[in-house]
């Protein structure tokens, strides 16, 4: 597989409703208009192809990026090839792409501790978006270090830019997810912090209100689990 047939794969698969549709959630051009579900079939031909990701990723093409971030492989991430990925981030729909890698990567803690105070919105953004990812993963943030993140959230959220508001909203989510006492600690963040106003532009999407969201996902995995159980 090469940079050349993966593109024109792109190509054909593209439609100009879906580039309409991204361009409201702030990509832009070049991109075809990939719908995600071609996207996960074209990831599954060329999984495993890491140099062809890093070449996807490097064509400044808005589907090409969120393809390369389905096929790189995440263990071969250092924090110089994070940081180039990161400084491309011009969208919400590539700082979820970057984050997921990053999340999945060796330098997921430093590459989100580097990134979460930047003065930018869109590496500031990714960076809480990539404590959201991983924030369940207690090899990468400790309790201690969950709590001192929600007291940080808690004192800034409102003053923060707008997109990285919607992310540390996110990060609280997660945190609460981790384990009955972190979910103590956010459920009280949440309360405190109040509803959290995010501009997502001409789309219908929200930001999640973070109590309700986590008692509803608590609530769904205890009752998964006692299905399993049930199951045997």
């Amino acid at each position: 597989m090469s940079l050349r047939t993966a593109m024109a794969d792109l190509k054909r698969a593209g439609t100009a409703q879906n580039c309409k549709i991204y361009a409201r959630r702030g990509a832009g051009e070049p991109m075809f208009g990939v719908s995600h579900s071609d996207l996960n079939t074209l990831a599954k031909r060329y999984q495993g192809q890491h140099e062809v990701g890093l070449e996807l990723f490097a064509s400044g093409n808005h589907d090409a990026r969120q393809l390369a971030a389905k096929i790189v492989d995440p263990g071969r991430f250092t924090n110089t090839l994070a940081d180039t990925w990161v400084r491309s981030v011009g969208c919400s729909l590539t700082a979820e792409a970057v984050a997921g890698v990053v999340s999945n990567s060796p330098v997921a803690r430093s590459r989100s501790d580097a990134w979460r105070d930047r003065k930018s919105e869109w590496i500031a953004a990714t960076g809480w978006a990539v404590l959201a990812c991983a924030a369940e993963d207690a090899s990468a943030w400790s309790t201690n270090d969950l709590q001192a993140l929600l007291k940080q959230i808690g004192s800034e959220i409102h003053d923060r830019p707008n997109r990285v508001r919607h992310e540390m909203n996110m990060a609280v989510i997660a945190i609460g997810l981790r384990s009955p006492g972190l979910r103590r600690n956010a459920l009280a963040t949440a309360k405190r912090i109040g509803p959290v106003v995010v501009d997502h532009g001409e789309t219908n999407r929200k930001t999640p209100a973070a109590v309700g969201y986590i008692e509803k996902t608590v609530a769904y995995r205890l009752a998964k689990a006692a299905r399993d159980e049930a199951k045997g």
